[in-house]
């Protein structure tokens, strides 16, 4: 986690939310993987990263390049970030400045708005991402 020097040297905020991983974990994908029955999440391995809704095309997203700048553009607040093998995730009060650059390096990150509209992940694979998702079409 090389994020949190990045966060204090940019002055944004941020502490341990106040629930785990998996309670996010469960709230992101059913927001982001709404409608997709359980035998084909696990036909996409979704119980090992939850990014592979985008990757395997079963939700609409942004990627790379186009992503980040969606990723930039958007009004970030309130938002959660979490790592999907890791039961930690961090409230940021005030993410304005957060960007794409900063994440660089991290691997499986996932960003959220606090009210689930919208999602940021970097992935482990350079191949695959990074994606945005949003409820508003993109």
């Amino acid at each position: 986690m090389k994020l949190l020097p990045i966060l204090e040297a940019k002055n944004i905020r941020a502490e341990k939310a106040d629930f785990d991983g998996q309670d996010i974990k469960r709230r992101w994908e059913q927001a982001f993987a709404e409608g997709i029955d359980a035998v084909e999440k696990e036909t996409i391995y979704m119980d090992q990263f939850l990014w592979h809704v985008f990757s395997c095309k079963r939700k609409p997203c942004l990627s790379g390049e186009a992503a980040a700048d969606a990723f930039l553009a958007v009004q970030k607040q309130e938002c959660y970030v979490f790592y999907q093998h890791y039961n930690f995730v961090l409230y940021i009060e005030n993410a304005a400045d957060l960007t794409s650059a900063d994440l660089e390096g991290e691997s499986d990150i996932y960003i959220v708005d606090q009210s689930f509209t919208w999602t940021y992940v970097q992935t482990h694979e350079s191949q695959c991402g990074p994606y945005f998702s949003s409820m508003a079409p993109i």
